[in-house]
């Protein structure tokens, strides 16, 4: 493909991808022992006639229908659906609580929902009053879907919709309070995968596999998995769950991901603890391919010898750590949070290209990447086309573009405060080099003022902390105190020991005020506790708030 068409909206481009590629490969899913694919033609007939008799069972344009299943195929057709006849798809995580889901259906005014089985119907139906309830798993999707006319009339239907018009009301992760609406209109997403094709177009895609496993719900996986990747031709297989990612990359061997950077963490000290438990003759041979890896990636010029030994490590050595994900991958995009830049660099060593993105829910939410054949992995890379980026006096990131939210659902006040002038405040604190490539350097609410008036950045050192094998979560406190905190989870199979010992390296490389003068090990951040979002962002204040006692005896 050699430019990107134009859509008036995200329903319209899904009816006409079906209509040039009806027997391509398009969604593949586990489902009773086995994979089983769909293809384009099947799944416009299938939105199609979800469009229709979700109208005529009461949804009218405009009306709010939350969404909360797993990643699969009737995903989605049933958003796809809801767009295509104006309504407004609320996604919703499958680890919400029964309040979290009030929280959604009270602020959005949602009063029909779409779930994915039993367990979440259950969830849904104590959270609020709904004159509407659709389950995937039971009889009540299958009459949905059941009609088998062509898809000729939604589609035209959808192709009349604005780019201007609500495509669907996506909730903050609510890491800095209650989650907000964010009101994304089809032109957003829709420049936001325009800017997409021309980051990734030196990949030169075709016919590629993506191995889904984010959350549909968020931001980041909804456009990219749910509109970008399909609207290029990519098959798109749903894994079966973060348990089995390990598993389904060695079956699926995508040759396209997306990642947190908690993933690449995880296994990168995986593989470090591994080769830690080989003998020395192997662990010289890996640390000989990294360190060529590093230098290479680095710029520096290989020796002859190196030259000859480097395809040999790379067969040997590298080749085995890319297995890990299939042994494809063309790029594995990163995006969500901060990753650390040690981390990138480890894998860039081994063979496996790291594109680093920036975004956020509220920008649609791709604001930045590494261009695949220029990456800086320190950086988050440039603006997308058709972004407009600046830093304000206090080095805030502003972005101006189609790709902005209309506002807050219900939030006048938090709107206007967000958005000044056309450009969205993002609440992040960064820093444009020559060539444009955007660091993130904290969030502006996070930074620790110290008692002697030193502003410190929490990220870079929870960052630096979490690089280390032996921690697995770490959380910087100091706000107003004369040092630094750290409260720590170790990696599993590390003792306290351990986790002292990696304190001090980082130390080591951090200033006087950085430097963590105390530490406590506390018990691990989840979903489950509340301390980590499903995108397994740390919520930071919470702990430590929930860590409050552990702190005071820290301190004094």
């Amino acid at each position: 493909m050699r430019s990107y068409p134009t859509w008036p909206n995200l329903a319209a481009m899904m009816f006409d991808r079906a209509r040039a590629w009806p027997n391509k490969p398009m969604l593949r899913s586990f489902k009773n022992g086995a994979w089983h694919g769909i293809n384009w033609s099947e799944f416009a007939r299938m939105a199609a006639s979800c469009a229709r008799n979700l109208r005529a069972a009461g949804v009218c344009a405009g009306d709010r229908v939350l969404i909360c299943a797993e990643n699969r195929p009737e995903y989605p057709i049933a958003e796809t659906a809801l767009m295509a006849i104006r309504a407004v798809p609320v996604p919703a995580y499958t680890t919400n609580t029964v309040a979290d889901h009030a929280h959604l259906l009270r602020d959005s005014g949602a009063r029909a929902a779409i779930v994915s089985n039993a367990a979440l119907a259950d969830r849904v139906k104590q959270a609020g009053e709904l004159d509407l309830l659709v389950v995937m798993e039971d009889a009540s999707w299958s009459s949905m879907v059941g009609d088998l006319a062509p898809a000729d009339d939604i589609a035209a239907e959808a192709a009349r919709i604005p780019p201007t018009a609500l495509a669907c009301l996506i909730y903050t992760s609510g890491t800095g309070g209650a989650p907000k609406g964010v009101m994304l209109p089809h032109r957003a997403i829709m420049s936001n995968m325009q800017g997409a094709f021309i980051l990734l177009k030196p990949l030169k895609m075709e016919d590629e596999t993506y191995l889904s496993y984010l959350p549909a719900s968020h931001a980041y996986e909804h456009t990219v998995g749910g509109f970008y990747l399909p609207s290029v031709g990519t098959e798109i297989v749903y894994a079966r769950g973060a348990e089995h990612l390990a598993a389904d990359m060695l079956t699926i061997r995508p040759t396209i991901m997306t990642v947190v950077p908690r993933v690449l963490e995880v296994i990168r000290a995986r593989v470090l603890a591994q080769v830690a438990r080989q003998p020395g003759t192997k662990k010289k041979l890996f640390q000989r391919a990294l360190d060529l890896g590093l230098k290479r990636e680095a710029g520096g010029k290989l020796t002859l010898g190196e030259r000859i030994l480097d395809p040999i490590l790379d067969r040997l050595v590298r080749a085995k750590v890319r297995a890990r994900f299939g042994g494809r991958l063309l790029a594995c995009v990163c995006g969500g949070a901060r990753l650390e830049p040690e981390v990138g660099r480890f894998f860039m060593a081994l063979g496996l290209r790291i594109i680093q993105g920036y975004g956020q829910t509220e920008a649609g939410p791709i604001i930045s990447g590494n261009p695949p054949d220029a990456i800086r992995v320190e950086t988050v890379g440039t603006a997308l086309v058709g972004v407009e980026l600046k830093l304000a006096d206090d080095a805030e990131i502003l972005v101006r573009g189609d790709l902005v939210m209309d506002g807050y659902w219900g939030r006048p006040d938090d709107t206007a405060a967000a958005i000044q002038d056309l450009w969205l405040h993002t609440g992040d604190i960064g820093a444009l080099d020559a060539d444009g490539y955007l660091r993130i350097t904290d969030r502006k609410k996070d930074i620790i003022v110290l008692s002697g008036g030193d502003n410190v950045s929490p990220a870079k050192i929870e960052g630096l902390l979490m690089a280390e094998p032996a921690i697995a979560q770490a959380v910087i406190s100091g706000d107003g105190r004369s040092g630094l905190t750290a409260l720590l989870v170790p990696a599993e199979g590390y003792d306290d020991v351990a986790v002292a010992v990696a304190v001090t390296e980082v130390n080591q490389r951090l200033s006087i005020t950085e430097r963590i003068r105390k530490h406590a090990l506390v018990e691990p951040f989840t979903m489950e506790n509340g301390l980590l979002t499903p995108t397994q962002k740390i919520r930071r204040m919470l702990v430590i708030r929930a860590n409050t006692e552990t702190l005071a005896k820290l301190h004094r």
